[in-house]
């Protein structure tokens, strides 16, 4: 096989890989919460728990304002902090950890679960810093 051909089966392998990871990402969210633009998020937020995904450090550089930070890699020992009965809303710096949260807390039993679309990248509301 000449080496050309050899680089682009590689380069077609990778891309299908990528391309294989996002349509699981997707269906993994459509089946654990649901994807919600910032004004619909801006309508929850009064009366549900926002969660920021994103690491501590992330976090403390800037976040939307009245989020409390379970970072995901923490997630699966914290997850039950978290009440059932109001609705949580996650967000990230794009939404790939908070749908990752997102389905730890529907295989636990929670229901109302909502992402940012955009994650906190596109948030154009209020936000915090340290």
């Amino acid at each position: 096989m000449k080496p050309l051909t050899v680089i682009n089966i590689i380069l077609l392998v990778i891309l299908l890989g990528i391309l294989g990871n996002e349509i699981y990402l997707r269906i993994m969210a459509k089946r654990a919460a649901k994807t919600i633009k910032e004004e619909e998020f801006k309508e929850l937020m009064r009366k549900s728990q926002v969660i920021d995904v994103r690491e501590k450090d992330a976090f403390d550089a800037g976040h939307i304002l009245g989020a409390r930070n379970l970072p995901y890699s923490m997630f699966k020992q914290t997850y039950e902090s978290l009440r059932k009965d109001q609705s949580i809303l996650l967000y990230d710096q794009k939404k790939t950890m908070a749908i990752r949260a997102a389905n730890i807390l529907r295989k636990h039993g929670y229901q109302n679960i909502y992402i940012l679309k955009g994650g906190y990248n596109d948030w154009t509301g209020k936000t915090k810093k340290k």
